[in-house]
């Protein structure tokens, strides 16, 4: 039988030149390897790059169909994502169980991880097939058009029931990612992303499915990604380090205590993702042009927080590895380093993509569209006024992710919900909505339109930038322990 406690054993200066990102200077000193923290974080960076060209590749999709289809995409893109991440928690969390398990070198205990979460994974499929068929009740509250919220719905149900496959992957590409191959995650995405573009050509124009095609296309993406992922575990290497096939049998115990604490790191996302649905519904309320021209310059400034949230989650590898070993001060410091990049890349891109956007955003709209010129026009002034908070949504994620290495997800969690629900939604609705205009009546409301929303967004990323890396450099989460 195989003991889960099983440690490869290391002598302590052994152990020391283990730490992630370690370089010692001339005089003998530990300094960061900036070089070693892109070599882990490379692949995760062009990973999530990818990941933004996928969303970017649906958007051109969906906009050769009509300014309706964008306006739809945006009604209910990130509300799909709201369930996702919410029982995406269960995959997230693998990462750091998985990283901690590796730097104290108990290999089996980081497999077993794995199996845990796909049971887990498992679990969610009737949470989602119940919400997609639950679309139609969950939009009527938005009084969206009902040519845009028909096509909504179309793209809601086939992306809910892909839900249980997009956790399942997080799963196992949480483990690559935890011990520093995240060479094998690009892999996975790499082949997904393909796959999703031929299938997008093929399901919404060849077989005519429309919009409704572009998320059967994800959907079948992510189960072939999820298949090429476990194949990959299962080869002989990982059988023979970690016994990947031995330890799939699933423990009520080990399952509840993963849910307890992958549910708290899901909801983190979730509730922004929440207040950026709301946000997003608030623009497509006010019309087509705003919901698509809100919705394009969200997909392009994916290509600023995608790649950063690669960044972020070697950051998650880099200090879980370092707590794992025992070095909680090395794990400060890479912490601050992975910070310290997400906040330069983000605000250098946020500025080139506003810069270029009279060349950009003609990609993403259908030619003769009448509606195209004014979603051009707003989707610049929108894109400037991203490219004010990329550098607080660098703080923001790398914060974020660090924290989740460290087993801090609480209280980040707390401090989401309290700012999304007492500053971002309510400041958006009141700046969006010109009086009687909105949802609720009890608020005053200012009718700058879209650009008075995005106003809020600043305000609200500021505040929750500022006040996770005040929450990282307190060192609260070195009382923490996880696994």
């Amino acid at each position: 039988m195989i003991d889960p406690r099983h440690r490869l054993k290391a002598s302590p200066a052994s152990r020391a030149y283990a730490l992630p990102a370690l370089r010692l200077d001339a005089q003998g000193r530990r300094r960061v390897s900036v070089r070693a923290v892109l070599a882990l974080a490379m692949p995760l960076f062009v990973n999530s790059g990818i990941q933004a060209v996928l969303g970017l590749t649906d958007a051109w999709f969906i906009g050769r169909l009509s300014t309706d289809a964008t306006a739809a995409l945006g009604a209910v893109y990130y509300l799909v994502f709201v369930f996702i991440l919410l029982f995406g928690g269960v995959g997230m969390c693998v990462q750091p169980l998985v990283a901690q398990a590796y730097g104290s070198r108990r290999r089996y205990r980081a497999a077993r991880a794995v199996w845990t979460g796909l049971w887990g994974a498992l679990l969610t499929a009737p949470f989602f097939a119940a919400l997609a068929l639950s679309g139609a009740w969950l939009l009527k509250p938005f009084d969206l058009a009902p040519q845009i919220e028909a096509l909504a719905l179309a793209y809601w149900f086939p992306r809910m029931l892909g839900g249980p496959a997009a956790v399942a992957v997080w799963v196992v590409t949480s483990f690559f990612n935890g011990i520093s191959r995240t060479n094998i995650t690009l892999l996975v995405v790499v082949v997904e992303s393909v796959v999703n573009a031929v299938l997008n050509q093929v399901f919404m124009f060849h077989l005519g499915w429309g919009i409704a095609g572009s998320a059967w296309a994800t959907t079948a993406a992510m189960l072939f990604g999820l298949a090429l992922a476990i194949a990959i575990f299962l080869r002989r290497e990982f059988r023979r380090d970690f016994k990947s096939q031995m330890l799939w049998r699933p423990r009520a115990k080990q399952i509840g205590r993963l849910l307890a604490f992958g549910l708290p790191m899901g909801l983190s996302g979730t509730v922004d993702l929440f207040g950026l649905s709301l946000f997003q519904l608030m623009q497509v309320k006010l019309g087509a042009v705003e919901g698509a021209a809100s919705q394009i310059a969200m997909m392009l400034t994916s290509l600023a927080f995608l790649p950063a949230i690669g960044l972020s989650i070697a950051g998650t590898t880099l200090v879980g590895q370092s707590i794992g070993a025992g070095d909680k001060d090395w794990a400060r410091r890479l912490g601050d380093t992975t910070i310290l990049l997400c906040v330069v890349y983000m605000g250098a891109v946020g500025v080139l993509l506003a810069a270029t956007s009279p060349w950009l955003l003609p990609l993403f709209v259908a030619a003769g569209d009448p509606m195209a010129p004014q979603v051009i026009a707003l989707g610049g002034l929108l894109l400037w006024l991203a490219a004010c908070y990329q550098l607080f949504d660098g703080m923001n994620l790398g914060s974020t992710f660090c924290l989740r290495g460290a087993g801090d997800v609480r209280v980040p969690a707390a401090l989401v919900l309290v700012l999304v629900w007492l500053v971002w939604v309510p400041f958006a609705h009141m700046l969006t909505f010109a009086p009687g205009q909105g949802w609720v009546g009890f608020l005053p409301q200012f009718g700058y339109g879209a650009a008075g929303g995005w106003v809020a967004a600043i305000v609200y990323v500021s505040a929750l930038g500022v006040t996770l890396l005040l929450r990282w450099r307190s060192g609260a989460w070195r009382r923490i322990k996880i696994g």
